[in-house]
Formats: structure tokens, sequence, C-alpha cells
């Protein structure tokens, strides 16, 4: 199924646009020093036309592999085919959702399934405008748990020489760097996380002990080649299995 996803956001993103950065200097730093993302929803300039697409197939694999149940499917379908319904839910959507400690709730009379279909038909439009952006960035001023670019929260880690830890963004894929604290709740009390790698070693997990939520991470420091969020986050789906067996959650 991941891997299905991945061809279908790739084969979408060859053919979009360079997207532009329409921010001057200043505006840049206050929001950096606000903890305000810089992309909201109109920088995007979707082509909805493919957005439509994109939702529909997302929708299509995540049925195929029974990770959505048949009424939310036909839900999201009918959805789909309303144009003006389904742009209103994925602005709302984006727009609810700027920064993690400031989301708000999603409408009852939608599916819980919903935002995760948003999430990955918008990625590959994401993910472009975060290409162009962090060429542009002095990440110096931010060391927010939430993605610089778009507001989303960390689904992945990297570990590079330097022996910081760099957050990767679960929607565009930008990476920041941040401290040794659960990137979810904050806590970074003695003891608060614990960690385990894969057998190889190259692969960690971080599991906080007062969220229970976990993070993966890639250990670059002497790896061969840098860290690929899409084929690393596909070829750790084991340690998802271990660290739910410890009683974490993703």
């Amino acid at each position: 199924m991941q891997i299905e996803l991945v061809e279908l956001q790739r084969r979408i993103q060859s053919r979009m646009s360079t997207p532009l950065v329409q921010r001057d200097d200043a505006s840049i730093r206050r929001r950096l020093l606000q903890g305000e993302r810089l992309v909201e929803f109109d920088d995007l300039r979707l082509d909805w036309t493919d957005f439509r697409l994109l939702f529909r197939q997302v929708a299509d694999i995540l049925r195929r592999y029974d990770a959505l149940e048949p009424g939310d499917y036909v839900w999201l379908q009918v959805l789909a085919r309303d144009g003006d319904r389904l742009r209103a839910v994925t602005v709302d959507y984006y727009c609810r959702t700027s920064r993690p400690d400031q989301a708000g709730p999603a409408p009852d009379d939608r599916p819980g399934m919903l935002e995760q279909v948003l999430t990955l038909a918008l990625r590959p439009f994401l993910a472009r405008s975060a290409d162009v952006w962090m060429t542009k960035l002095d990440l110096s001023e931010w060391r927010r748990s939430w993605c610089l670019v778009c507001g989303g929260e960390p689904d992945f880690a990297v570990l590079p020489s330097s022996g910081d830890r760099w957050l990767i963004c679960s929607r565009c894929s930008a990476q920041w760097p941040f401290t040794a604290a659960c990137p979810f709740c904050g806590d970074d009390s003695l003891g608060s996380v614990t960690s385990f790698a894969s057998r190889d070693g190259r692969y960690r997990v971080y599991g906080c002990n007062e969220c229970r939520k976990y993070l993966k991470a890639y250990d670059a420091r002497g790896a061969s080649r840098p860290v690929m969020p899409v084929v690393d986050t596909i070829a750790t789906l084991p340690l998802d299995a271990a660290a739910i067996q410890r009683g974490y959650d993703g």
C-alpha cells in the first residue's frame, strides 16, 4: 500500500510547476519568530483537477488494502465528485491545522479517515513547496516541534553526522533541527524517552514514556547515503510493530 501511494504521488509531482516564494525576508523572519508556518493554503496554487484525481485514487488504494471502511469510501467518493465541497473541506482542513498545538477539532459529521486522505492527497503539492522553501531559509531561528513550512507534525527523524536530531514533516517532508525532547508533548525530563535500534543499528525508535507516542529515525552517522524519507519510512514498518508491542502509539 505504501509503495502504491508513493508512486501515485510521484506521478502527480512530476508534472507540477515550481511554486514561487511569495514572502519578503522581514515577513519570513517574523513568522519564524512567532512560530507561524510559511505556506498558507493560497500559496499552494493547487491544480484542482490533479488534486481531485489524486484524492479519489488515494481513497481507492486505501480501500483496496482495507484501510478504509466501505461506508467511508463511498462518502469520500461522493465528496470527490462535488468540486466546490471538496475545495471547502480541503481549505478547512489545512487552515485548521496550522500547528499541532492550536489545531481545531474536525466536524463530527466527517469520516475519521478524511484527514488522512487529505494529508496524502496534499503531500506532493506541499513537498514541492518545501523543496523551494528549504533552499532559502536560515533554520537557526526555528526550534519548534512542528514544521516551519506547512505546520505538520513530524513522523520521522534523521541523526546526521553533526549529532543533532532533525525532524521530518509528515506532510511535506521538510527537515529542521530539534532538541532531544519529545516532539509531541515536549517532555525532556531524565528517563522520559526510551530508545531502541534495529538489528543493524541503522534505524532507531524514540518512545515517550509521558505521552506514549514514538518517532522513528534514520541514523546517518557513518551511513553510505543520506536519509530518504519515503524509502526509510517503508523500510522501518517492522519497527512500528515493535513500538506498538511496547505500548507506544504512533
